[in-house]
């Protein structure tokens, strides 16, 4: 068995399935309505889709991680921001409302008994018991996937790296809107907080082990 498979074996790993969700990768979603351009997002929702079938295939915990916004915990710096750029955040038109179709996970879906973490903010470990079940599970490392790279990818990788876990970011199952953001926050995760790899050496890890 290879260094990497042994980095990544099921018995330790978690795969972190991050803000997949309508308003984020649907073409019928909030981004896509105003007009941002989804092709970048889908070939990453389907190569997330896959390796989430040989997580579960071989024994790996998938993790769906959503969020899921409130008026309530849109905090004061968060609606000064967006009106400083010019948006208006009192308008009912908001990423991810929760109870709203928005909101709902697109692509691969939690199957029952998988842990849904709900955030708030960027990262997946803010204001959540993220790391706790994590740590239950006696996972110590992370295979991250989803949406955005250069977002809230960004964020919960440096988060997990910054409490000790092992990062791993699979670079095809991932995405910006933007081709140019995708590679410069894959290259700052690569220099500061993760180990980057793709898909098909992660599954084949995988595959191997089960």
């Amino acid at each position: 068995m290879s260094d990497f498979a042994g980095w990544i074996a099921p018995g330790r790993t978690a795969l972190a399935v991050i803000d997949i969700q309508v308003d984020f990768a649907s073409p019928d979603g909030l981004l896509g309505q105003y007009g941002v351009d989804m092709g970048m997002a889908g070939p990453a929702v389907d190569a997330a889709a896959a390796l989430v079938a040989v997580a579960r295939e071989a024994g790996v915990p998938v993790v769906f991680v959503g969020l899921f916004t409130s008026p309530e915990s849109d905090s004061p710096s968060w609606n000064e921001r967006m009106r400083r750029r010019g948006g208006d955040p009192d308008s009912e038109a908001a990423l991810c409302r929760a109870g709203q179709p928005g909101s709902a996970f697109y692509g691969p879906q939690p199957a029952q008994g998988e842990l849904v973490v709900a955030k708030t903010r960027y990262s997946g470990f803010v204001g959540t018991d993220l790391d706790a079940r994590l740590k239950a599970m006696g996972v110590d490392t992370l295979v991250v996937c989803g949406l955005t790279t250069e977002c809230c990818v960004a964020a919960t990788a440096a988060d997990a790296f910054d409490l000790d876990y092992h990062v791993f970011v699979a670079a095809d199952a991932c995405a910006a809107y933007e081709p140019d953001l995708h590679e410069v926050a894959l290259k700052t995760m690569a220099l500061n907080t993760a180990i980057l790899t793709d898909s098909v050496e992660v599954a084949k890890a995988w595959k191997e082990a089960a």
